[in-house]
C-alpha cells in the first residue's frame, strides 16, 4: 500500500485553466509598452509610442562633466547625452513643449529644450543611475550660471526618475 501523500493527485484538467490564466497575465504585463519597467524610456509623438532601452542610452552617453548638484549639496561626476540631440533624432525636431511622467507619478509639462546645455544623465560617479539615485535617467543643466545652488526653487525645471516623454507641441 502506498503512503496517502503519494496517492493524492490533482488532475491536469483542473490545473490547466489556472496555468493558462497565469501565463496570459504574465504575457499581458510584459507585452504592453506602457507597462515598461525602469529599463525602458517611452517616447510619444503624433500618436506613436517608441520604447528605448535605458541600456542603449547609457551606451550612447558621450558627455561627461563634474558639477555641484544642488539637491545632493555636493560635487558629482555625471555622464549622459545632449537632450536636444536625442529629441531631434527621435522626434525629427525639438518640440516646443514636452510632457514628462516620472516613476514616482510626478507629471509636468515644460518647454525650452532647444539648448545643448540640457543633459539627459544616465550615470553618476561612474555608476548607472537607478531609481534610488533619481534615475534611471534625469535631466540637468550642464551649466546653471550664477543661480544660487542653495535655493532649490531655482532648479524646478530639472526632472528625474523619467518614465516617459511626450511631445505636446
Amino acid at each position: 500500500m502506498l503512503p496517502c501523500h503519494l496517492t493524492t493527485r490533482v488532475p491536469w484538467a483542473l490545473l490547466a485553466p489556472i496555468v493558462a490564466l497565469i501565463f496570459s497575465l504574465i504575457l499581458s504585463f510584459t507585452a504592453t509598452p506602457a507597462r515598461a519597467g525602469p529599463d525602458q524610456l517611452i517616447l510619444r509623438h503624433d500618436g506613436a509610442e517608441t520604447s528605448l532601452a535605458i541600456a542603449e542610452l547609457r551606451e550612447q552617453a558621450d558627455v561627461q562633466f563634474t558639477f555641484f548638484d544642488p539637491y545632493k549639496a555636493e560635487e558629482v561626476k555625471v555622464r549622459g547625452l545632449v537632450f536636444r540631440d536625442l529629441l531631434e533624432h527621435h522626434f525629427g525636431r525639438v518640440p516646443t513643449e514636452l510632457l514628462f511622467q516620472a516613476w514616482d507619478d510626478y507629471e509636468v509639462s515644460l518647454g525650452g529644450w532647444d539648448d545643448a546645455n540640457w543633459i539627459l544623465v544616465t550615470h553618476q560617479n561612474g555608476k548607472p543611475l537607478s531609481l534610488r539615485e533619481r534615475g534611471p535617467i534625469r535631466l540637468v543643466e550642464r551649466d546653471y550660471g550664477d543661480r544660487d545652488a542653495t535655493n532649490l526653487r531655482n532648479f524646478n525645471d530639472w526632472v528625474w526618475m523619467i518614465r516617459s516623454i511626450e511631445a505636446v507641441r
